[in-house]
């Protein structure tokens, strides 16, 4: 899915107008759920940076994702030690460029994903959204 940052931006700028529009009790039971639940773009672009096998997905509860690249990443890494080194330089090579994609994008994924899980406090509160 291609995220188009001014999209992502209108959306923030609308859930920030619905929040402040929410009465002050309300307002803070929201803000209670998203101290839980809205994600660091700095923290997951680390763990992208650092780390380079997929341990940014478990940051962002993406279990299956974050498994099959840090198993991929060390089968990879394993592999180097074998009579297939190629295929193991080639394994880690091909996560290190999927993943490059999500270290320079680390913003916007964040921003997209905060958005949805806005979303999802703002409907468990029962609160109306104009979509």
């Amino acid at each position: 899915m291609k995220l188009n940052s001014d999209e992502i931006e209108e959306e923030e700028n609308r859930y920030r107008d619905v929040v402040l529009e929410l009465p002050d009790d309300r307002r803070k039971e929201f803000y209670i759920l998203s101290n839980k639940r809205i994600k660091d773009p700095d923290t997951y672009a680390t763990l992208n940076w650092f780390f380079l096998a997929g341990l940014h997905h478990f940051y962002l509860g993406k279990w299956i994702r974050g498994i099959f690249n840090l198993t991929f990443f060390v089968a990879g890494f394993l592999i180097i030690f074998s009579e297939y080194a190629i295929f193991g330089f080639l394994m880690m090579i091909y996560i290190i460029l999927v993943e490059l994609w999500a270290l320079f994008r680390s913003q916007i994924i964040i921003r997209n994903f905060n958005n949805l899980e806005t979303k999802k406090i703002l409907i468990e509160l029962n609160v109306k959204l104009n979509s």
